[in-house]
């Protein structure tokens, strides 16, 4: 059976590793590495830090979210990444992952949550489609890949989001 359960300093080895997969596989970030603990923790928002770990305790999956501006007219609205570890995909983790971290995104009234998939990791683009984020565009050639198998391809990246259909109150959103 799967938990999901808020994301601790302790489980950064595996959440490191699992983050280090996505990266080599070329179509997960532009990031070459995952960061240090610290520039992780210092950039990410403490309240939709989550994992998903297995009947064992072994984490296999997590979420995490950063602000998309300091401006404070975005103060609601934040960017996500979801990481699943390689034996742990296709299983529906990724899909309980999701869910439990737009609610907690919800419950701490994030309004708009966005981010950017590459067009060729189309699990990632399916499970978002599937639990409501929308494409808003295509960014063509937005970066140059700098590692992995698309080492110098500028690449495009596809900007998806989901709203809150509820109306709520930006002025819920917390800063962390």
């Amino acid at each position: 059976m799967t938990s999901i359960r808020p994301m601790e300093p302790s489980d950064w080895p595996a959440v490191h590793a699992i983050y280090a997969a996505g990266i080599a596989t070329g179509n997960a970030t532009f990031e070459a590495e995952p960061p240090t603990w610290q520039a992780f923790d210092a950039s990410r928002i403490d309240d939709v830090r989550l994992v998903a770990s297995s009947g064992d305790g072994q984490v296999i999956g997590w979420a995490a979210a950063s602000w998309v501006s300091a401006r404070e007219v975005y103060r609601g609205v934040v960017e996500h990444s979801i990481y699943i570890a390689p034996d742990a995909q296709g299983t529906g983790i990724g899909r309980q992952l999701l869910t439990a971290f737009l609610e907690a995104a919800d419950a701490a009234g994030y309004w708009t949550i966005q981010s950017s998939i590459f067009p060729e990791n189309l699990p990632s683009l399916a499970l978002h489609e599937r639990a409501g984020f929308r494409t808003v565009g295509r960014r063509e050639r937005i970066a140059r890949m700098g590692y992995g198998p698309h080492a110098g391809s500028w690449r495009d990246t596809i900007l998806i989001e989901r709203r809150r259909e509820d109306g709520a109150d930006v002025g819920e959103a917390t800063s962390s």
